[in-house]
């Protein structure tokens, strides 16, 4: 209700949903939505400033028997604060201020409660094909993004920004990798599917754990353990992958680095 009284026009409005299926786990559903609103009253985000927003959210849910039983979400929490004219760390800075002593955790696998969903994806060639391009990328061959992306591929990524070819999707990546050089790599989920008249496309749930220990997307250097929880759908095409959305959580991000020092 919060979030209704500060955003009083805020919808939400379904972009697609990737989806895998067994008898085991029953369905996992990737929704992509686009919400977007405009800050109308005070709330959360400080004094109403009459500024509009869009971001993309993706979550992860499983159901079984009509019912969702599971979920994995990330909102792109960047993006907004970005839009209302804030900076993220200095938007992270305050909120930590805000939360006294006891600051709000973010998640962590520490304080992860395993779920009932067991499930990994599917083997489609599209979400296989999609991991391995991650994978090199998370090991640093960038290469991938010349070799694999479309010359004209759209990139729609964290902090509600919008590339358009190649270079933008080298430059999140890079960027990203860049700030955990030695971090671990991990995909959970992989879905990957071929219908409902639309491009062959593919679903990813994935982390990095390290040290924040390179310059890149979040600045200077501290040594912080950060957990990264990303997800990201793929659409391909005729000249390879042609529209990528990459969300992880600005905020969540900075938060670990800045309670850490």
């Amino acid at each position: 209700m919060a979030t209704i009284n500060e955003f009083p026009d805020r919808e939400l409005l379904a972009e697609d949903v990737i989806w895998s299926h067994s008898d085991e786990h029953g369905y996992l559903s990737s929704h992509r939505l686009l919400t977007k609103a405009t800050h109308t009253r005070d709330g959360a985000f400080g004094p109403a400033t009459g500024k509009h927003w869009v971001v993309r959210v993706i979550a992860d849910c499983a159901a079984r028997d009509d019912t969702i039983y599971d979920e994995w979400l990330i909102r792109d929490y960047g993006g907004i604060v970005r839009q209302l004219g804030m900076d993220p760390r200095q938007y992270a800075t305050d909120l930590i201020a805000s939360e006294g002593n006891t600051p709000a955790p973010v998640f962590t696998p520490a304080i992860d409660v395993p779920g009932d969903y067991k499930g990994t994806g599917n083997t489609n060639e599209w979400g296989a094909k999609y991991a391995i391009i991650l994978q090199r990328i998370m090991a640093n061959d960038f290469n991938a993004v010349n070799e694999d992306f479309d010359r004209a591929v759209i990139g729609e990524y964290a902090g509600a920004k919008t590339s358009i070819g190649r270079e933008g999707c080298l430059e999140f990546w890079v960027g990203l990798k860049s700030s955990f050089p030695n971090a671990t790599f991990k995909i959970h989920h992989q879905i990957g599917m071929d219908a409902d008249m639309l491009s062959p496309r593919a679903s990813l749930r994935w982390s990095l754990d390290g040290l924040h220990e390179g310059w890149g997307s979040f600045g200077k250097p501290t040594g912080a353990p950060v957990h990264v929880m990303g997800m990201c759908h793929a659409e391909f095409g005729p000249w390879g992958l042609r529209r990528e959305f990459a969300l992880y959580d600005e905020i969540a991000i900075w938060k670990q680095i800045l309670m850490a020092n």
